[in-house]
C-alpha cells in the first residue's frame, strides 16, 4: 500500500489517507481481504500520530472498506459492490453540490460552471 501525504494539502492527514486507500480497494491495488499494515506500523512508516491513523482506520471501518480482526488486523474488507458504488455516488454528488454552489457565489452560470468540470475531467 502506497500512501503520500501532502503538508500543503486542506485536507486533514487522516482524510488524505482515507481517500488513497479507498481509491487502491476501489481500482483493486489493494485486493479483498488483504491485510493492512497496523494503525502503529502505518503511523512510523508515515511519521505520523497514532491518533491520526487510528482515525482514518476507524473512518474507513465504519464506511464498510475495512474491517478489524480481533487479534490479528484490519483486512480489505469484502467488496460488496453495489454498497461500495452508492458510497462513491454519494460523495460525488456531495462534492458536485459543493462546487455548484462555489460557482453560482463566483457569479458563474450553468454553462461556464459544466465546461469548469469538463476541464477538470480531461486534465
Amino acid at each position: 500500500m502506497k500512501i503520500i501525504l501532502k503538508n500543503k494539502s486542506e485536507l486533514p492527514i487522516y482524510e488524505q489517507i482515507e481517500q488513497q486507500m479507498k481509491a487502491q480497494i476501489l481500482d483493486g491495488t489493494v485486493t479483498e481481504d488483504e491485510q493492512l499494515p497496523s494503525i502503529r506500523q502505518l503511523a512510523r512508516d508515515l511519521k505520523i500520530s497514532v491518533i491520526t491513523t487510528t482515525r482514518a482506520y476507524n473512518d474507513l471501518a465504519e464506511e464498510g472498506f475495512i474491517i478489524s480482526v480481533a487479534g490479528k488486523g484490519y483486512f480489505v474488507a469484502p467488496r460488496n459492490n453495489e454498497l461500495l458504488r452508492e458510497r462513491m455516488l454519494y460523495e460525488m454528488e456531495d462534492g458536485l453540490e459543493k462546487a455548484v454552489i462555489n460557482g453560482r457565489n463566483a457569479g458563474l452560470g450553468d454553462e461556464e460552471i459544466v465546461a469548469a468540470l469538463r476541464k477538470f475531467m480531461e486534465g
